[in-house]
């Protein structure tokens, strides 16, 4: 028998969803055109005060406001008519090397819609959709998204919990990056530990590039970045490997754990970097787990499906799968280094 208080919870939350979805566009207009930014550095402002400050036009601006204020993404006060940004949202939507600056994930959303029809015909064959053929710049939406984990985490607390790492780097040393993609956390590193030096390896050419690029407005000269895939990066000798986000992208992770474990010294150390996930589905029905089913439905999936073997592990693979992988190679020394909310840290070493 039909429920109807619970049909009436059911369709409030899918209110709540497709306000949250109607609002990617409009999200990131607002970032675009600055509305964010000006609000939090120069807000209360009035439509029209905002409008002079960004160059927008009023009209459009006062329905933006509008569905922000809906939203809670601003706050509106009656009485004077003025809108703010306050300091909470500012972290979200103004403040980029904040850890829970959210930008980004607009972004990848926005990729994702226009990926649908690639992935959607590849629900029908199984095939893959490769990394470089996503729809619009997906590779740009991710490195932003997961730009603010790094920043605030890898330094301050990733390396710190690998045992013995940080005064090594501090020594000099080697390290690969590999599937680096924009080269954020090479970057990352490589100005923390200036003796040290790095190398990032992505197997697409158009991020490295950006790497690149981003390394020489940085001023970084430590770190330099190659083309190459997880399994024939060259060298043997590297102090670290690290692997951020990518693992589960892979088409063999096994096969790329193995070259890992070969371009190690014997005394070296793999940092793997991976989605936050419990080993059970059970244990990832929570808001973190559905963004990342959502990702690796419409991503992390079909980038594997797309390569040799097509493993496919899946962005909530979990850490028993995982352990499974990186001992495969063998590695017999595998961790739980630290974790966030987002992600989980291992260290795998000989």
């Amino acid at each position: 028998m039909l429920d109807e208080a619970k049909l009436n919870q059911f369709v409030g939350q899918l209110l709540g969803d497709l306000g949250g979805a109607a609002s990617v566009a409009l999200v990131r207009i607002g970032d675009a055109l600055g509305l964010y930014r000006t609000l939090h550095a120069k807000g209360p402002l009035s439509c029209a005060q905002l409008a002079a400050h960004t160059g927008v036009h009023e009209r459009y601006l006062r329905e933006w406001l509008s569905h922000q204020a809906a939203s809670n993404y601003i706050a509106y006060d009656p009485v004077t008519e003025k809108f703010a940004l306050p300091p909470e949202q500012a972290m979200a939507f103004a403040v980029e090397d904040s850890p829970v600056y959210m930008i980004g994930g607009f972004d990848v959303v926005a990729a994702s819609l226009e990926n649908q029809a690639k992935v959607q015909a590849a629900f029908r064959t199984g095939n893959g959709v490769a990394w470089g053929d996503q729809a619009g710049c997906l590779f740009c939406a991710v490195a932003r998204f997961f730009r603010p984990g790094y920043h605030n985490n890898l330094v301050a607390a990733w390396l710190p919990a690998l045992e013995g790492m940080t005064g090594r780097l501090d020594r000099g040393g080697k390290v690969a990056d590999v599937g680096c993609g924009h080269g954020w956390s090479t970057v990352l590193m490589a100005k923390a530990f200036p003796h040290a030096e790095f190398v990032g390896y992505d197997f697409h050419a158009g991020s490295i590039d950006d790497a690149r690029t981003h390394a020489r407005n940085h001023g970084v000269t430590n770190a330099r970045f190659e083309v190459a895939t997880a399994k024939d990066f060259p060298g043997n000798d590297f102090d670290l490997v690290t692997c951020f986000d990518c693992l589960h992208d892979m088409g063999d992770p096994a096969g790329a754990a193995a070259h890992i474990r070969q371009s190690l010294k014997p005394d070296g150390t793999w940092m793997i970097v991976e989605p936050m996930a419990g080993d059970r589905l059970e244990q990832n029905l929570n808001p973190v787990g559905r963004l990342f089913y959502a990702a690796s439905t419409m991503i992390c999936v079909p980038t594997s499906l797309s390569q040799e073997v097509g493993t496919a592990l899946g962005a909530q693979a979990g850490e028993s799968r995982l352990r499974e992988v990186i001992g495969g190679a063998g590695f017999s020394r595998i961790r739980r280094a630290t974790e966030t909310p987002f992600n989980m840290i291992l260290e795998a070493r000989p």
